[in-house]
């Protein structure tokens, strides 16, 4: 029965600043990271990396007597802002 809640993480959270996303982060192993999980990526900078954010997964197992999944979503197609100079 539907409680009349809606609850959701919006996002696992950044485990490496931005400063230190973008000195640790090598572009061809972000890039290597998406092309593996079939994601195309149109813009964005190291400092927004999946590698620079906790994953997501722990996340939610951290919080399995909270919230019930219900579905996954999945992106194929991501649009960031450019990085400045671009």
């Amino acid at each position: 029965m539907f409680s009349g809640k809606i609850l959701k993480a919006h996002g696992a959270g950044r485990k490496m600043s931005r400063k230190a996303a973008i000195s640790s982060i090598a572009r061809r192993d972000r890039d290597a990271y998406l092309r593996e999980r079939g994601v195309t990526l149109l813009g964005g900078g190291l400092d927004e990396s999946p590698q620079a954010y906790k994953d997501i997964e722990a996340i939610i197992a951290a919080q399995d007597d909270l919230v019930e999944v219900i579905g996954k979503f999945t992106p194929r197609i991501v649009r960031m802002a450019d990085e400045a100079g671009e």
